[in-house]
């Protein structure tokens, strides 16, 4: 029985050994990061930004691959299902809060299958319409809706997306009717809307007052709490009599269940290193996107806590999978 005990010890150390040398030697090659959705959206754009930076302080590129499809679940299914070494994470956003409620039937357990290695950012959203939209704020949206009920269309970067379940929350509280058209992503449904096959959308500021700044579409409201600088001219839902509306969307980091800690606590390290650099916060301010940088601790606290937030907009709204 003593030998035995002193086996056990001897594996204990080895293992501990093991665990040290991986720390040292991490990272020696390239670190994927998973984006869920197809390039040129939010969460594409989060995970380039502090993925560059990240890089440079790790001395390793991060490889960004794109896994669009099913809400962010085949993407984000890639990282349940990678091997934990520290070299496969993924950048996810609210819809990841939103799938356990609106899939039952996931491929992962959203909160067992993964850790969560830092928050990045938190949006609030936008509204914009084609210009051939007779509304230019959004009383008079809702007004037109009302009036002509499932005339009017909107697009999203997917089912169960921010974008989709705010005007879902628009819908059920205003009582009107607007059909729901979804995209794998900001980019199609941006172009699209711009192309005057859709009528409205929300998404994240940047992208979509680029298109308002050109002409090509008119912004009618925000759905922050006060009014955002990158878009200062757009009033809130608020100052447009809709009061107690806020919404948007967030961004994090997170990586398959069993990463070594001292590899999830350092890309946290890095993430809000990145994130406190003046140049990047400069460039994400610009674009509506409040720089966050969290623990891992924290950020999966917030994550139960958007589970809950969303469970009852989709309960409340009676969404379903289409």
């Amino acid at each position: 029985m003593k030998q035995f005990f002193r086996a056990l010890g001897a594996c204990a150390i080895m293992a501990a050994c093991v665990s040290g040398a991986q720390a040292q030697t991490w990272p020696n090659r390239a670190i994927r990061m998973v984006v869920p959705y197809t390039p040129g959206g939010y969460t594409d754009l989060m995970a380039r930004l502090v993925s560059e930076r990240m890089s440079v302080a790790l001395g390793q590129p991060f490889v960004i691959e794109n896994k669009p499809g099913a809400n962010a679940v085949i993407g984000t299914d890639s990282v349940a299902k990678a091997a934990p070494d520290g070299y496969t994470f993924g950048t996810v956003i609210a819809a990841h809060a939103v799938n356990p409620t609106l899939n039952p039937k996931l491929p992962y357990d959203t909160l067992k299958d993964f850790v969560y290695v830092s928050l990045t950012s938190v949006a609030p959203l936008i509204l914009i319409a084609h210009p051939s939209v007779p509304a230019s704020n959004i009383k008079e949206l809702i007004a037109l809706a009302k009036a002509k009920p499932g005339a009017l269309n909107f697009a999203s970067s997917g089912i169960g997306s921010a974008a989709h379940l705010t005007m879902e929350m628009l819908k059920s509280r205003e009582g009107i009717n607007l059909q729901h058209i979804p995209y794998k992503g900001t980019s199609g449904a941006l172009q699209d809307t711009v192309g005057g096959q859709i009528s409205v959308m929300f998404d994240v500021i940047g992208p979509l007052m680029s298109q308002v700044r050109s002409g090509n579409a008119k912004a009618i409201v925000v759905t922050a709490k006060e009014r955002v600088a990158a878009a200062a001219d757009v009033p809130t839902m608020a100052e447009q009599g809709v009061p107690d509306f806020v919404s948007g969307t967030w961004s994090g980091i997170i990586a398959p269940a069993g990463t070594p800690q001292d590899i999830v606590d350092r890309i946290s390290l890095e993430a809000k290193k990145a994130l406190s650099d003046p140049d990047l916060r400069k460039k994400l301010d610009d674009q509506g996107i409040v720089a966050v940088g969290s623990t891992p601790a924290e950020y999966r606290a917030f994550v139960v806590e958007e589970i809950a937030r969303w469970k009852k907009v989709i309960t409340d709204a009676g969404i379903k999978m289409e």
